[in-house]
């Protein structure tokens, strides 16, 4: 009581302090390796790291090693860039101190990327600058980091008589060992997709880098593959005459055009952006792409689609961020004609570089209004598009006319091979098609209106083919209880349509066999019940059948049922007409 008494009326603390923030240093390390959702991002960032150290030679190997008998994964990364001295080491594991923050002409900037590398269970980082050579080890900084500990990073110094340029870091057990990421194929298409090694600068007369070489080797292949430099474009193709000449009803897919386009923004002239569009067809495309999925071809491993890859890409540093390609599309996939960049040095990443979106609004409404307004729209009324639009017009037109050419001789083959029978001086036609059941029933209900004890009010094609239909032909339809019928080729166990409000199935045959159960599309059950004729002249009866329901659903088999009612036997077409 007394302690109480003294806290209360102690009066010594000021009634104003302050509050320094602090930072949980290990957290903050937890969350910015996690970050890069996307194993491939090492990748990425190493190529940055090695542009920024002005290399013009880069190896990356992916390779998995027996350590204690357990597969281990490993990778490489070197480069013969200007290495790291003790400053330049301590910049490349502390967490946002990036020596080039503020260096137009480097990549990183946020101190954040080569934090992806702690995701492993060691990390090895050999060094040279000049005479200096330094080696640092980092042991388990995944588990570490998640002991709520900073991993410790020992650096050992060597002096060296000559001078030398360059780094290597060893990464091994990176992202738990997962390495289904790491195949050749996927890493090529990364890299010339998504790193600073697949630039488009080199449209924008930006040569310096041009002869940069990286040897790439993933872990399906033996040996290493050299890659030049820039994101890979195919050659243009668009004169739409020879193309429709050479390729006829493929012509389109062929179509290959060029615009480059660089310029300000309107509201903030001082920022500048530069674009390159590729109007491309789908033959074009698979002509340099070998991660395409399309029919008959057995892709990759990691293959994509058009509409998941291409489009409008924003870009910083000529680096693909982030897509856009709602800033074009109305009709649904115009953005598929599309591989495009515009690259903006004033775009805002976030941490990851994931996407643009701590770029201020103004800015982005701006860029928005330079795809739409300046490039798609003059794009799509210019000569170019009206080119390739009659390209496909007269390419959809031939297309149709051959296809209709062939539907013709395979309707005709159908016709001559076809049974059919002769009924009030008609000819009815067997039917091959839930189509064809319908037209026979509105046949067979024109001719004899009594045939069905309904009588047919509406028809709906949307799902299939039914009716909606009136129990009898003489109460009047606002007193009458409506009734669907739906209409089947071939009837079978599995019904893909409801029993509420059924009031008939119309099909032309089945193999379901009295006592079996048919399940309706909300999974009810009714059992087949299959009657023969009373007495002559009566046909043969198939209901759906449950107790709990007062309604049976009949089901009329067209093909017994007209036998037996009608006396009509449908038989081949040159036998028929031959009798007659």
């Amino acid at each position: 009581m007394n302690l109480l008494n003294d806290t209360l009326n102690d009066t010594s603390e000021s009634n104003e302090f302050t509050i320094r923030p602090k930072v949980d240093e290990t957290q903050e390390f937890i969350e910015i390796a996690n970050d890069f959702s996307n194993p491939l991002e090492l990748v990425r960032e190493a190529i940055s790291n090695a542009f920024d150290a002005r290399a013009n030679k880069i190896w990356i190997t992916f390779d998995v090693v027996r350590e204690y008998g357990e597969s281990i994964l490993e990778i490489r990364i070197k480069d013969n860039g200007k290495g790291m001295d003790k400053v330049g080491l301590q910049s490349f594991f502390d967490l946002g101190n990036s020596l080039r923050r503020g260096d137009d002409e480097t990549i990183g900037e946020k101190g954040h990327g080569t934090k992806v590398y702690l995701n492993s269970r060691s990390i090895e980082v050999i060094t040279q600058k000049g005479r200096e050579k330094h080696t640092a080890k980092v042991n388990e900084p995944f588990r570490t980091l998640h002991n709520r500990q900073i991993p410790i990073v020992q650096v050992t110094k060597e002096i060296h008589d000559v001078s030398d340029y360059g780094t290597e870091i060893i990464i091994k057990g990176y992202n738990n060992n997962r390495r289904d990421k790491f195949t050749h194929e996927i890493l090529k298409d990364y890299i010339y997709w998504f790193t600073k090694f697949g630039s488009v600068e080199l449209h924008f007369e930006k040569e310096e880098l041009k002869d940069t070489k990286l040897f790439l080797k993933g872990l399906n292949r033996s040996n290493y593959e050299e890659l030049s430099f820039g994101h890979v474009f195919p050659a243009e193709n668009h004169d739409v005459s020879k193309l429709f000449d050479e390729y006829l009803v493929k012509a389109p897919e062929y179509y290959c055009k060029k615009i480059v386009k660089t310029g300000q923004l309107k509201n903030s002239p001082e920022i500048k952006y530069e674009a390159v569009f590729y109007i491309e067809g789908n033959k074009v495309k698979q002509s340099y792409n070998n991660m395409l999925r399309r029919k008959g071809y057995q892709a990759p491993t990691g293959a994509y689609t058009v509409q998941e890859r291409y489009g409008i890409w924003l870009c910083k540093d000529y680096i693909p961020i982030q897509r856009k390609n709602e800033w074009i599309t109305y009709k649904g996939s115009e953005y598929t004609k599309f591989h495009a960049f515009i690259n903006c040095q004033d775009l805002r990443l976030t941490a990851n570089r994931g996407s643009v979106d701590n770029t201020p609004q103004e800015i982005i409404d701006d860029i928005k209004d330079v795809v739409y307004k300046e490039i798609y729209s003059k794009i799509v009324e210019g000569d170019d598009w009206r080119q390739l639009e009659w390209l496909e017009e007269e390419a959809d037109g031939y297309r149709t006319t051959e296809k209709e050419k062939k539907d013709f001789e395979w309707r005709k083959n159908k016709i001559n091979k076809s049974n059919i029978a002769k009924y009030e001086g008609l000819t009815l036609v067997e039917p091959t098609r839930e189509s064809g059941v319908f037209a026979l029933t509105i046949q067979l209900t024109t001719i004899k209106p009594d045939i069905f004890p309904f009588q047919i009010l509406d028809y709906d094609t949307h799902s299939g083919i039914d009716v909606i239909v009136k129990g009898d032909h003489t109460t009047p339809i606002y007193q009458s209880k409506l009734y669907y019928v739906e209409f089947k080729q071939y009837l079978q166990n599995n019904f893909n349509h409801s029993f509420v409000n059924l009031h008939s199935i119309i099909c032309w045959d089945t193999d379901i066999k009295h006592g079996d159960i048919i399940e309706d599309i909300n999974k009810d059950k009714r059992k087949m019940i299959i009657t023969a004729p009373a007495t002559p002249g009566n046909h043969t009866k198939y209901f759906l059948d449950d107790p709990t329901y007062p309604h049976k659903i009949e089901v009329y088999v067209l093909k017994h049922y007209l036998k037996e009612k009608l006396n009509l036997e449908f038989r081949p077409r040159s036998s028929v007409e031959v009798h007659s």
